[in-house]
């Protein structure tokens, strides 16, 4: 499968030729020694906190900890040794990373790069699959815990996280990449900086390609990552940075499954496979040869340009400004269909001996031939060789493209000596193409789409789309519109807005306040329904829905301010306080995937408070914070469920949308560095907290093709006892030490242990639902959500340089990641006790629990060449 083609190939050729040739026509006139982080890096637009200045809880990592450490973790993982972080794998698959900081998940994280938010505008996640190419490119991290201080209406319940990308004007130099790890991982890369001529001018470009398997078992996956970037500085006042970035992939992906599950395909009594993924098995291809064929892939390429532009206007004065463009391109495949009423998750059509699915079986049974331990015979309902929703087999993608645009502008004017203020504009236009299409008939000549209301006889798709993103970044969205099955609707968001911040800072105090506010409008398009005659639910009371909504226009906004006092150049205090009223994302608009708006809409309410200490010496670093986060009248939509039907069907990759929730975050973290003379680096951090929901909250279930899910008397939805319960998905208490040591120069020998404790799993709504005849409390609510295993983790590393020239040198550095091969639960999914028929337990925990494991003992080995 190849993801660059000829023209492709063809103007990376030139471009990195271009670079090195103009290389050779320029003077470097960046200063190397600068330690400043804007003299490598675009900074912007970006709000970059500075210590004992800026009162947030603030982290930084530095490119070099990314290049020593990272090696094939994903991209957040460099994280998990900050307070209050945690960073898992997920279900194990490329890219599949996600991220909490203090409770609080992906979609709850402002991720900005150089200023420009990144967070999806329909849903707030951030897919790390889309942006595994930043680790190439990074040149400072910066993490700020709770509101932080961005002046954009952003989502920053649980922190931001800055991602800085090198500027064009970096010194000139170029680099040579290779990487090594387990399960036949292998990264090339090549970079090359000019470095900044005489006249202003200067260009970056880097390319790699990332290939491979991840620890889990059917986890193939194949990424490109390009970044190309001119600078121009014609002079002091203006400055011009044009990049453009992006990062093709496909990978193929892992849901939870049981702890029994595990253990049944490990020894079958103790010992799980933590390799085990039950999406996938062989498929022969039309050669002959069998290939590793999942249920659930995913491709998609999301190129991101960006023109930035400071301006100085005066000693005083200045104008930042930032226009950006993505367009993203890909989905998510899954299954359609069944077979004599199974389908293909586990414990429903049988499958091998060591729990692969059969493939080559589906394919004869989809062609009419008798595949005995599956039933009956394909009757063919729709005609010979076509498959529909509820006979045969078929892989179909789920299509999430869109176009989007914005501008991000900056005015900040210095009043005096001590006061300064900015005011700016924060402007978005989003469109979201969201068809189904079809992607491997499994041998059937066509599927019968019946969801169409304006073709009540339905239609014959044949076609089938590649699974692997274009390398042409600009691709139509929807190739072929009568080929559209499964579901057919659009989203459009509208954002405008605006911010202000008047600060104040002399020698020891600093201070500010900030506010922001902004207008969402949204409108959902749904090319499947008759207009004006459709109604939603389908019934008599159902409500008369159009085509296109009218847009519903969400007022938000956000105040916070904080102070920080130097008390002598040892210590300095600090404290910030914030408000959010923050518009619910495009699912809590439109809920159920219907046309019809909540009738409940209403903003979320956020509140948060945070006091901090900090003490520096020449040697010794260290950080305390406090904090409290409230959040009110939440919606949150949860994926990747598994949730069990009224017939006692496990559904998996379900999703449950759960409104009016109530959350209470608050907790302490404490952050030490120490340098032991030249030869030792030590660093420590600790993190206790208690997250708690208050109150009770209401949930509907789904499946993956958004079709209800009955759980009780003949509905998808409940009543969750949630009230004290503890929120999940990210431990309450963490703790790590760190040292870095220094025998030789150029070598470095790296260690880490870190602690998680007081995990939990997430809301299942099976296990909290309120019995609607009886109003029991189910055994889990009464209990409270599932505790986890506490667990240990020991990483080791090591780097050496050799160093030939001022300009030349070579690097070989190694990790390995969890040394002990520790077996450990990183994610629950359900809360499920012991009862009177069920007391089987894995390190006291009920197997019928859906979990994630960890990976197991990982290594990574790289070398590099600089030039």
């Amino acid at each position: 499968m190849k993801l660059i083609n000829q023209s492709m190939l063809t103007a990376i050729i030139t471009l990195s030729t271009a670079s090195v040739y103009y290389a050779q026509q320029v003077q470097d006139t960046v200063d190397t020694r600068s330690k400043d982080i804007e003299q490598v890096v675009i900074t912007g637009v970006a709000d970059i906190a500075k210590d004992r200045k800026t009162p947030v809880a603030v982290s930084t990592i530095k490119a070099a900890q990314i290049v020593e450490k990272l090696g094939n973790q994903e991209f957040p993982e460099i994280l998990n040794t900050t307070p209050s972080v945690y960073a898992t794998k997920g279900g194990g698959g490329f890219g599949d990373a996600s991220i909490r900081i203090r409770g609080f998940g992906n979609e709850n994280i402002a991720v900005m790069v150089n200023g420009m938010p990144v967070n999806d505008m329909e849903t707030g996640a951030v897919y790390w699959s889309n942006w595994a190419g930043l680790s190439d490119v990074t040149s400072t991290m910066q993490v700020q815990r709770g509101l932080g201080s961005s002046k954009l209406a952003i989502p920053s319940v649980g922190g931001t996280i800055n991602v800085l990308t090198r500027s064009a004007d970096m010194k000139k130099q170029g680099s040579i990449t290779l990487g090594l790890a387990n399960d036949g991982y292998i990264k090339t890369a090549f970079s090359y900086n000019t470095g900044k001529n005489a006249k202003g001018w200067s260009t970056s470009f880097l390319m790699s390609r990332t290939a491979g398997a991840m620890y889990v078992d059917g986890t193939d996956f194949e990424s490109y990552n390009y970044y190309f970037a001119v600078g121009f500085q014609p002079n002091e006042k203006h400055d011009f940075q044009f990049t453009f970035t992006g990062a093709p992939q496909w990978h193929n992906q892992n849901f939870s499954s049981s702890i029994e599950t595990f253990i049944k395909y490990g020894n079958g009594i103790d010992d799980p496979n933590r390799r085990y993924n039950p999406n996938w098995g062989y498929l022969t291809d039309a050669d002959g040869k069998a290939r590793q064929f999942s249920t659930n892939r995913n491709f998609y390429s999301k190129p991101i340009a960006s023109f930035n532009w400071d301006y100085k206007i005066s000693e005083s004065s200045k104008l930042s400004t930032v226009l950006y463009g993505s367009w993203g391109r890909g989905g998510g495949t899954g299954i359609l269909g069944s077979i004599n009423g199974k389908n293909t998750n586990s414990g429903q059509l049988p499958r091998t001996a060591d729990g692969l699915i059969r493939w080559d079986d589906i394919v004869k049974w989809n062609q009419g031939g008798n595949v005995a331990d599956f039933g009956a015979n394909n009757a063919f309902p729709a005609g010979a060789g076509i498959n529909r929703s509820n006979n045969g087999i078929t892989q179909r993608a789920n299509i999430n493209s869109h176009d989007w645009y914005g501008v991000l502008s900056n005015f900040n004017h210095k009043l005096n000596q001590n006061w300064n203020f900015s005011v700016g504009i924060d402007a978005r236009y989003y469109y979201g193409y969201h068809p189904g299409v079809l992607t491997n008939l499994l041998g059937a000549n066509g599927y019968q789409e019946r969801g169409d209301a304006n073709q009540p006889n339905g239609y014959i798709a044949t076609s089938t789309q590649d699974t692997v993103p274009s390398a042409n970044p600009f691709v139509k969205a929807i190739k072929d519109k009568s080929q559209i099955v499964n579901r057919n609707y659009d989203g459009r968001v509208l954002w405008y807005g605006g911010f202000g911040q008047i600060e104040y800072s002399n020698d020891n105090l600093s201070a500010f306040v900030q506010g922001a506010v902004s207008n969402q409008s949204f409108q959902r398009i749904d090319n499947w329904i008759i207009d004006g005659v459709t109604k939603q639910p389908n019934t008599p009371a159902g409500e008369v829905v159009n085509r296109r909504t009218p847009y519903k226009d969400l007022l938000g906004f956000n105040i916070k301010g904080g102070i920080n006092y130097n008390i002598n150049a040892n210590h300095n205090v600090f404290g910030n306080i914030g408000y959010y009223s923050r518009q619910p994302f495009f699912n809590g608009v439109f809920p159920s995937n219907r046309q019809v708006l909540n009738p409940n809409l209403t903003n979320e309410k956020i509140f948060g408070a945070e006091l901090g200490y900090g003490y520096r010496s020449s040697n010794f670093k260290a950080n305390v914070n406090l904090f409290r986060t409230s959040w009110g009248d939440r919606f949150q939509r949860r994926t990747g469920l598994t949730v069990t039907d009224t017939s006692g069907n496990q559904i998996q990759n379900a999703y449950a949308e759960i409104s009016g929730i109530t959350q209470v975050h608050y907790g302490a973290e404490l952050e030490l560095f120490y340098n032991v003379g030249k030869l030792l680096d030590l660093e420590g951090m600790f993190s206790w907290g208690d997250y708690k929901y208050e109150g009770n909250a209401s949930g509907s279930v789904f499946d993956d093709n958004n079709q209800p899910i009955t759980i009780q008397n003949g509905i998808n939805s409940a009543t969750l006892a949630l009230d004290k319960a503890k929120v999940g998905d990210a431990p309450q208490l963490t703790a790590s030490l760190g040292a870095v040591l220094k025998p030789v120069k150029g070598l470095k020998i790296n260690a880490n242990w870190r602690f998680i404790g007081d995990l939990y799993s997430q809301i299942n709504v099976n296990d909290f639902m309120v019995n609607m005849t009886t109003g029991a409390i189910p055994d889990a609510a009464q209990k409270g959500t599932l505790r986890l295993p506490d667990y240990n983790l020991f990483d080791v590393g090591a780097n050496y340089t050799f160093i030939f020239s001022n300009k030349n040198a070579l690097t070989l550095g190694a990790n390995i990641y969890n040394l002990l091969d520790t077996v450990y639960i990183s994610e629950g999914r359900t809360s499920i006790y012991n009862d009177a028929n069920n007391t089987t337990n894995y390190k006291g925990i009920d197997v019928r629990n859906q979990v994630y494991f960890g990976f197991g003992r990982t290594w990574a080995a790289n070398i590099t060449f600089k030039f």
